[in-house]
């Protein structure tokens, strides 16, 4: 038997968030996209005062937690812990996901839930962020839904704290968010996928640009007529022009549109290599079989 997805009119809408770890209060790297049921194209949802802060992405879903909403966050929910039996080895005795954000969220004092300091306190000993650091190559290490069947990996992994790929930062940011959002939206797969209400998932915007047939390495959409493309390729309307083609907003409505043409996969919701285990110790990306 085929594993199950959620019902058909189960999420009416779909939301995607660029994310952002930078420090300070307002944050151009954050982007929010939303659409509805059917084909018209995701459009940017405006943040108060203009640019986005982090808090206030917090306060805009925790506003809309009975909606019933899917929504991706760009970023790591989790460290790794089933390769070395544990979150940041020699530090932490957390045993699963929750306890780690609790963890993060309680040794930063970072502005707008940033937690850019938690990770400078840690270089060279769980993060690198220089070769002052030693060798990157010491650090490297990937959550099982980071590695294939091949057991090959993405390039990046959340102790790589350095150089325009790096994902540590709003990850770890991201987890004082999830802590904050613990409770108040189910958040997959740590929680099981409730009847009603919204439900956050971690999404990969490279996995939404590949369904949509560009090429690694040539995924940004920077023109008009680059973006309708790959929305066409996903079933999905033209866009209304934006003010700006940056890679945060052509990422989070490429991504939102990606969301609602799969979230009736159910090989998705149930990836074969995701145990229970797996699930609740460094948690999954959706979209990663």
């Amino acid at each position: 038997m085929p594993p199950s997805a959620p019902a058909p009119d189960r999420f009416t809408h779909f939301v995607a968030i660029d994310w952002s770890g930078a420090k300070g209060m307002r944050h151009r790297g954050i982007a929010v996209a939303e659409c509805g049921a059917g084909d018209a194209a995701p459009t940017l949802v405006t943040a108060p005062g203009g640019i986005w802060s982090r808090t206030a992405a917090l306060d805009w879903l925790l506003a809309r937690a009975n909606t019933p909403m899917l929504v991706g966050f760009d970023f790591s929910f989790s460290a790794p812990f089933v390769a070395r039996g544990a979150h940041l080895p020699g530090e932490t005795d957390t045993a699963d996901a929750r306890a780690l954000w609790h963890y993060v969220d309680t040794h930063s004092d970072d502005a707008d839930l940033g937690a850019a300091s938690f990770l400078e306190a840690r270089r060279g000993r769980h993060f690198y962020l220089g070769a002052a650091d030693g060798a990157k190559r010491d650090f490297l290490h990937w959550r099982v839904c980071e590695t294939g069947e091949d057991q090959s990996t993405k390039p990046s992994t959340v102790y790589d704290a350095i150089g325009a790929a790096q994902v540590a930062k709003a990850s770890f940011a991201g987890m004082r968010l999830l802590h904050r959002l613990r409770g108040k939206l189910a958040i997959w797969p740590f929680d099981a996928l409730p009847a009603r209400g919204a439900t956050v998932v971690e999404i990969y915007t490279a996995i939404a640009a590949r369904a949509a047939g560009l090429r690694k390495g040539v995924s940004k959409l920077r023109t008009t007529e680059a973006l309708d493309n790959a929305l066409a390729a996903l079933g999905t309307r033209p866009h209304l022009p934006l003010a700006r083609y940056d890679d945060h907003a052509t990422d989070a409505i490429l991504a939102a549109a990606w969301l609602r043409r799969t979230v009736d996969r159910g090989d998705l919701w149930h990836p074969a290599r995701m145990t229970e285990a797996i699930a609740q110790s460094e948690g999954w990306t959706f979209g990663v079989r």
